[in-house]
């Protein structure tokens, strides 16, 4: 709920721009820091959503990302199953945590430690180690009911390197979807502006009875980032 709004509501809804507007705070450049980290902490310090994320206790803004996602698309319900792919610092876990409830089990992996979150299996470790999906099937013990993926590679300044590679990790984790959903199930995945590939986006759609791409006001308005959002899973790539 955005601040000063005057109404009331649960945590982690409404839009935390709305608090904000006409409100700006200038940083002096400090002897020694770069300009690029004083207008990163110039945006820092001026992005309602990073104030709010604070007020509320989410660990990072992105919380509030995978927050309108669901609101827009309703796939996060009590007692479900969630694998959260790239979950450090944790603001997606405790997100879906905070939605399922204590009958609810959320598994999540990071190369990054991730400080615990109450109800969830958090593992270091990089999802594209060959015993990655193993140990979260492992954990999860049972199908999936959501596969959520956030993952993303470091930035190396050229657009066209950067698509390919966390389209990369895309597939990977939809891939990982396809073996460990549920029938029903729902595969939420970052992508670069362009969306999914053309491949991949068929395999989706034969593979899920909707498949959408959103972009929430969350996102900040010069990223490339869109999520895709794949609801109603066949189960027919299912081992048995």
């Amino acid at each position: 709920m955005a601040r000063g709004s005057g109404k009331s509501g649960k945590k982690g809804s409404g839009d935390p721009s709305a608090a904000s507007r006409g409100l700006h705070t200038r940083v002096k450049t400090a002897k020694g820091r770069r300009l690029s980290s004083t207008r990163w902490l110039q945006r820092q310090l001026n992005d309602p959503y990073v104030q709010e994320a604070k007020r509320l206790g989410y660990r990072s803004r992105a919380a509030f990302k995978l927050i309108e996602l669901d609101e827009k698309f309703k796939f996060l319900k009590k007692g479900l199953k969630i694998i959260d792919l790239g979950a450090a610092p944790g603001g997606w876990t405790q997100v879906t945590m905070e939605r399922l409830g204590k009958s609810g089990h959320v598994v999540g992996i990071d190369l990054l430690e991730i400080d615990p979150v109450a109800g969830a299996d958090l593992i270091q470790g990089d999802f594209m180690d060959d015993d990655a999906p193993d140990r979260l099937k492992a954990l999860i013990n049972g199908p999936a009911d959501i596969v959520l993926s956030d993952m993303a590679a470091s930035s190396t300044g050229h657009p066209h390197t950067d698509h390919l590679r966390i389209m990369g990790l895309l597939e990977v984790a939809a891939e990982f979807a396809f073996d460990v959903l549920a029938p029903g199930g729902t595969f939420v995945g970052k992508v670069l502006q362009g969306g999914a590939e053309n491949d991949l986006l068929v395999e989706l759609k034969r593979n899920f009875k909707t498949v959408k791409h959103a972009k929430p006001k969350a996102s900040r308005s010069d990223s490339a980032e869109f999520y895709l959002v794949a609801m109603g899973f066949r189960g027919e790539n299912k081992a048995a």
